[in-house]
């Protein structure tokens, strides 16, 4: 690919792609560079753009997968600096907050032993042993999707009696 063929590459798809960038990174001078970035790659590439059928499907793959490989760095980066954050806070939880975590286990131990068997089984194999799914469905016989959906059901059971529990002990106190 020649200087000027490239040339026009870029001024028939740089709007295109920065449209693509712009939508998945909300961010104008992010998208901008993306768009710099998909280019010099395409530049590098330049003798192997040949063996493509549509550059333009091509460059639009690219920045696609850059504004997610950027995504995720800023998602590694943010949980870095909480748990940067976390490193420095004080370990030891306030007594308040350690009687709310011993009165919290307590309320969810007793609406897991309230579910059916098969619920508590899969519940305390996977959350509790933290068991992957082929050694919960080998150790229950169940087939994974099935293994799954039970989880799912016995997850959704927990929440919804939690929440029934917190509505009813502490969320329909009202102020005077």
């Amino acid at each position: 690919m020649t200087r000027a063929d490239f040339d026009n590459l870029v001024r028939n798809i740089s709007r295109k792609l920065y449209h693509h960038a712009y939508r998945i990174l909300r961010d104008q001078e992010g998208s901008e560079d993306a768009v710099q970035e998909v280019f010099l790659k395409l530049w590098k590439m330049n003798t192997r753009l040949e063996e493509y059928e549509s550059v333009d499907a091509l460059a639009s793959t690219m920045i696609k997968n850059y504004c997610i490989d950027q995504l995720r760095k800023q998602k590694h980066e943010q949980h870095n600096d909480i748990t940067d954050f976390a490193l420095c806070q004080d370990p030891e939880p306030s007594p308040h907050e350690q009687i709310v975590r011993n009165e919290t286990f307590a309320i969810m131990q007793k609406i897991i032993v309230d579910l059916p068997e098969i619920y508590q089984e899969i519940i305390r194999l996977r959350d509790i042993e933290e068991l992957s799914y082929e050694e919960i469905a080998e150790k229950t016989g169940q087939n994974i999707n099935t293994l799954r959906v039970n989880l799912s059901r016995a997850r959704k059971a927990v929440r919804n009696e939690f929440k029934k529990y917190n509505y009813e002990h502490r969320g329909n106190q009202t102020i005077t």
